[in-house]
This record gives C-alpha cells, structure tokens and sequence, in this order.
C-alpha cells in the first residue's frame, strides 16, 4: 500500500489501534503492503448479509455501521466499527457469506485486503492465527457482556453504559466536556440498545437533569462520567 495516500490521521488511527499496534513490525507491515484503501460517502453499502465474503477490513477515519434486517422488517444496528479496528475476518475463515450488512457511518475511509492476500498472510506469518485468535475472544467476551447486560440491566443503565462506551471510543475533549464525534440520532442510539427511541428520549432527559449529559441536535456531550457510571451501577 502506498501510505501516502491517507491522511496523517488516518495512518495514526491504524497504526495505533489497540490490536494492529501490538502485532510485530514484520507483520504490520505485510499487512499494510498488500491493502488498498476505499473512501466511501455517508451510508455508501459495501457489504450484505448472505454475498460471499472476499475482503478483510480496517477503518481508518469514520465508522462501519454493522446491522441486520428482522423478520418483521426492522432495521436492527449491532455495532459501529471504530477507526483502527479490523473485521471481516470470520467469514474468510469458515468460507461462509456475510453475517450482516455494512455501511458507511460518515464520510468513511477504509483498508481492504482481499481474501487471496488474506489468506497469503496467514500462510506466512504464524503470528497472525494467534493475534486473531485473541481478537475473536475479545469480540466474544464483549457478546457475552452485552447479552448478559440486555437481560440484566434496566434500559437507563445500558444507555450510561453505551455513552461512555461512545465517549472512550470517539469522544472529542472541549475543555471539561466530552464531545462524542460520532452523530447518532436517538433512533439509532435506540437501535443499539435495542428498545424504542422514545425511551431512550425518556432516559437521556433524565441525564440531562442529573447534570450528565447535554442533547444537541446533531451530539451528545458527556459532562461528567462519574455521574453517568453511578447510573450504570445502580
């Protein structure tokens, strides 16, 4: 790849994602020499639930919003995939299609490897079975917490917890405050948590007279975490 084509910040955001960043050199670099990078507009699709899987995929500037459809119709969104996190990997391993759909959450810029380049790497570096291995029970832990969490935790507590998951992911400092770079309308803060989006309405006005948060138009702003960790832990 010729690296010169992202942005400063872009680079910075791949090299020092909490996974890529403790690979070895060596490894990094293969992987980097045998990507491409896509840019890809607000809600562009470039993956659907049930196509054959043939890239494996890191974010470097934006976000990946993975979602499904229910069998009634709903629009179902599981995760936003971070700058410097890698996936796509499971369904090059088990040859399987695509779990889910893909789209772009904001002005998104990606690294894609292709599956025969993919599959190359993992031919050639030993290494990287065992870091994806360790990545996939990450990601399995973090199921496990939040189904645990949907069948444990009241809707206000789940909401804390995902502002401040928010927040450590894409949030902006302004001073004392908290900006969380991501916009997400209440529906899809909803959808995440899987509930309505008036409840969620509900719950972050409740926030905001704790003093925790403030509701703009197109942001959430945390004003003091502790208060919203109290909410997650009662």
């Amino acid at each position: 790849m010729d690296v010169s084509v992202l942005t400063l910040e872009e680079r910075s955001n791949i090299e020092s994602g909490s996974w890529f960043s403790k690979l070895s050199p060596t490894l990094r670099e293969a992987i980097l020499s045998r990507a491409t990078v896509r840019r890809l507009r607000d809600g562009a699709a470039f993956g659907t639930r049930g196509t054959p899987a043939a890239e494996w995929i890191a974010v470097a500037r934006g976000a990946v919003r993975v979602s499904s459809v229910s069998l009634s119709g709903k629009q179902v969104t599981l995760t936003y995939v971070e700058p410097g996190s890698w996936f796509g990997d499971i369904a090059l391993f088990d040859g399987l299609p695509r779990t889910h759909d893909a789209n772009a959450h904001g002005e998104t810029t990606l690294l894609i490897v292709r599956k025969a380049d993919f599959r190359e790497l993992l031919a050639q570096h030993v290494e990287l079975y065992e870091a994806l291995l360790r990545l996939n029970c990450r990601r399995l832990r973090m199921m496990f917490d939040t189904i645990e969490d949907l069948n444990t935790l009241p809707l206000a507590a789940r909401l804390a917890k995902q502002v401040l998951l928010l927040a450590r992911r894409y949030g902006v400092r302004e001073g004392d405050e908290v900006r969380i770079g991501l916009q997400l309308a209440q529906a899809d803060l909803a959808q995440l948590l899987g509930a309505s989006r008036q409840r969620v309405n509900q719950e972050l006005k409740g926030f905001e007279r704790e003093g925790a948060v403030r509701v703009e138009p197109t942001s959430l702003v945390v004003l003091a975490p502790d208060k919203l960790l109290a909410i997650a832990e009662r």
